[in-house]
């Protein structure tokens, strides 16, 4: 019954094992499986075909995105298989957890106007990296009425349809917007307490973390031009307080130097904000790199910006 009610449609760029250990999970829960690749060279179209996925190479003369990715599994999807209520999404460095299908369906089934439920999220190997462990935190979101949901998520394919999928052209943040949408149009995001997905975020090194906070810094700034003018404001104060910590507090204070050594002061309130959010519960860690992250997330403002005011498209950032 659960097989006949949910399909599933994962994404992927050259993951190798983590890919066939990502369609394993799926297995016997989901049906059909749909998998969708943007320009493997590592044989990943091979595995997957091997393990039984629907596949779709998406095509290589377009840039490519995840949210691109994931409407073109929609579209196959809407080709072999109309009658299915929900979609699995993952990607394609994760697997599902034993459980979880079962769960989140039992979630959704109580509310029709409920559009998508996820659930918990863990790196698989937060012991290999500072880098891994605060995403690991990071995925530990507060349980109930959520505004967003990340990539791994289930969702009802009537709210999918009636807000056209994802924006295919966003390079990040492309599931907040489109639960923005869904939202908008009454939909529900919800957040369950219920282990979902383990993730491989393979970063090893200081500049994919920064890659990854710039690239988030990106989809802020875009999304609140996009949907900034909104009651709700969408991603203003978020693109506001970036710009304020990771831009114009250092413009104001080392240039300020020049004039008088008192306006170093105003770098204290760097390591305020960190004991700040310490006080507020937050790990040591965390709360020293969401301070320091902004830096990183005001490159990336400056990317969007720059980008928009010279009429391009900004590419993907990608981290590993």
């Amino acid at each position: 019954m659960t097989q006949s009610k949910i399909a599933a449609i994962a994404i992927g760029r050259n993951e190798g094992e983590r890919l066939v250990a990502c369609l394993a999970s799926l297995k016997g829960r989901t049906h059909p499986v749909i998998y969708v690749d943007s320009g493997s060279t590592d044989g990943s179209v091979d595995a997957a075909k091997a393990a039984g996925a629907e596949v779709v190479t998406l095509d290589l003369s377009v840039p490519f995105t995840a949210a691109r990715a994931r409407n073109a599994g929609l579209a196959r999807l809407s080709e072999i298989d109309r009658e299915g209520a929900y979609v699995q999404f993952l990607d394609g460095d994760c697997a599902l957890r034993e459980g979880w299908i079962e769960a989140a369906l039992a979630e959704i089934e109580t509310d029709p106007k409920i559009a998508v439920v996820c659930g918990r999220r863990r790196e698989r190997f937060p012991e290999a990296s500072l880098w891994n462990r605060l995403a690991d935190i990071e995925w530990d979101t507060p349980v109930g009425e959520a505004t967003a949901c990340g990539g791994d998520a289930l969702m009802r394919r009537a709210a999918l349809d009636e807000v056209g999928g994802y924006r295919g052209d966003l390079i990040a943040g492309e599931e907040p917007e489109m639960c923005f949408r869904m939202r908008r149009n009454g939909w529900r995001i919800v957040r369950i307490d219920a282990e979902m997905t383990w993730h491989d975020a393979a970063m090893t090194r200081l500049s994919q973390w920064w890659k990854r906070n710039r690239r988030a810094g990106h989809a802020y700034a875009e999304s609140a031009a996009l949907h900034g003018g909104s009651p709700e404001r969408f991603r203003v104060p978020e693109t506001r307080r970036i710009v304020l910590w990771g831009l114009m507090l250092p413009l104001a204070a080392l240039p300020g130097a020049v004039v008088t050594p008192w306006a170093l002061l105003l770098l204290l309130a760097y390591p305020a904000q960190m004991l700040r959010l310490r006080a507020r519960g937050e790990p040591w860690a965390r709360a020293v790199f969401l301070v320091l992250g902004r830096f990183a997330e005001a490159r990336g403002v400056l990317d969007y910006r720059a980008a928009r005011a010279l009429g391009k498209k900004r590419g993907l950032i990608e981290y590993k």
